[in-house]
């Protein structure tokens, strides 16, 4: 099996500092999840020790199986027990084969540590400070909102205006870790069921230097697109009443298929059986993978069995389809995870040319997504950075002043995005930040539809309400089209 890590699509990252009030909640987690679940933390791996998939067979796992990988000279470390998924660890070399050999156990596949994120380029700018400017019409009072053309481009406003904030809707972020307590973000974010599948970090936290250095935080960034409150400071997310779910299973970009797999159920799995009760998951992360042999195939089979649970629980699962400009149509066995994975909507991002000089073609397909009528459902804004060379522009900053950076820079998304620092916002780019704009449309249908929506209905209500763009009808590069938001609540 192969996986090939992503290109570095830029994102760059322009961090704004404003000052604003902060809770004093530390958002720890304890990982201990309810027998009901069924599901774990995955434990430390020592250097000499390999990580293992058990697969066991009819989604099902043996009653003894800690038992019987104990005898096969391995450790069970986590199980999401409503698939039939395990993960395991042994020092021992013929561990696999005789764990394959267990009574009930379909497949053994060697875990593999992926770089699911994409490999973004970051350039931070700080120290803007920011103040609350009092109520106005939805968005239109936050500090960079006339910098924000990706909410725009789908039509949100309009949405927010005809009262549809996305309240009461769960939306998980299946990524590294969050920043619970930024401004735009904080009290929005459960963090009583929010949870870390990396072991020794709680989900508020990931790699990088410790403050006053200022870290990137993809999950932030992602969540903020998805839910940044309307609170007349910074920026506004999609749905910007939704609450958010932080669920950690990278650190520093990277993580495991198995810590991906038990993320994923865990998210989905309701409150009252022990899990996060999530409507919608967003997993703004994929690895480019060579879908050949037989342990590769293990591991794509196990990825779908969790998408496929999360959509059984109805649970809306979308996922970025990558940022390689692959055509996945013509890719032999080259897929993307998750995107191609069962039952998940996958995003393709747009992004305009020269915003800040006046450009307001946001819907022109940005330059590294991937595309292929096979696999992508939707199109979204995810920014691009193709303007050539390095003049400087300014837009108005609320209520004034003016946010000045490369031109280029402004064809990018704007977000919350700091690890650690309450008041830092960011620049980024890719099929990443492509995803929760959808995501944060499907909380506006599932609000304006009582807050339960089966996924097969929010698939539904995307396409039916999406912008058909490109060629009529399916298309390479817009799926079924370009979301609405507006559209999407009428």
């Amino acid at each position: 099996m192969h996986f090939r890590l992503a290109p570095p699509a830029i994102a760059a990252l322009t961090g704004l500092m404003l000052v604003g009030c902060t809770s004093d909640r530390t958002g720890l987690v304890d990982n201990t999840e309810p027998a009901s679940l069924a599901l774990s933390p995955m434990m430390s791996v020592g250097a000499a020790t390999s990580s293992y998939l058990i697969l066991g067979t009819g989604n099902k796992l043996p009653k003894d199986l800690a038992a019987r990988v104990s005898q096969a000279g391995g450790t069970l470390t986590g199980s999401a027990s409503a698939i039939g998924v395990a993960t395991a660890t042994s020092s021992n070399a013929a561990f696999q084969t005789k764990a394959a050999a267990i009574s009930g156990v379909e497949a053994v596949a060697l875990d593999q540590p992926v770089q699911w994120l994409d490999p973004n380029e970051r350039v931070q700018e700080g120290g803007e400070a920011g103040e609350d400017v009092g109520q106005a019409a939805h968005g239109t009072n936050e500090t960079f909102y006339n910098v924000q053309w990706a909410p725009k481009a789908i039509h949100a406003p309009e949405a927010w205006d005809a009262g549809h904030l996305g309240n009461g809707v769960r939306v998980a972020i299946i990524d590294g870790g969050l920043n619970n307590l930024h401004i735009d973000l904080n009290g929005s974010v459960d963090v009583a069921r929010s949870a870390s599948f990396v072991p020794g970090f709680a989900f508020n936290q990931d790699a990088g230097p410790p403050p006053p250095a200022v870290v990137f935080s993809h999950a932030t960034h992602v969540a903020g697109i998805v839910a940044a409150q309307d609170d007349g400071v910074g920026t506004i997310g999609v749905a910007p009443g939704a609450t958010i779910i932080g669920v950690k299973v990278l650190h520093g970009g990277s993580g495991s298929f198995g810590a991906v797999i038990l993320g994923i159920v865990y998210a989905a799995t309701p409150i009252s059986r022990g899990g996060a009760g999530a409507n919608i998951i967003n997993m703004s992360l994929g690895g480019d993978f060579d879908l050949q042999g037989r342990e590769a195939a293990h591991l794509a089979s196990a990825m779908s069995r969790a998408t496929t649970y999360a959509y059984q629980q109805g649970v809306t699962v979308i996922a970025s389809a990558g940022n390689d400009e692959f055509d996945l149509d013509h890719t032999n066995n080259l897929i993307t995870i998750p995107a191609q994975s069962a039952n998940v909507i996958a995003v393709s991002a747009t992004g305009p040319v020269g915003f800040a000089l006046g450009a307001t073609n946001f819907d022109r397909p940005a330059s590294y997504t991937n595309f292929g009528q096979s696999a992508i459902d939707f199109g979204a804004p995810g920014g691009d950075f193709v303007l050539p060379g390095n003049a400087v522009c300014g837009l108005p900053r609320i209520p004034a002043g003016t946010v000045v950076n490369f031109c280029w820079v402004f064809d990018l998304v704007m977000s919350p995005g700091s690890l650690v620092q309450p008041n830092f916002y960011f620049f980024a780019a890719g099929t990443s930040m492509a995803a929760p704009h959808v995501a944060g449309v499907a909380a506006l249908i599932i609000e304006k539809n009582g807050g339960s929506m089966h996924p097969a209905q929010v698939e539904a209500a995307l396409r039916a309400s999406a912008d058909d763009l490109g060629k009529p009808g399916n298309d390479d590069f817009y799926g079924r089209g370009r979301v609405n938001a507006l559209r999407a609540v009428q």
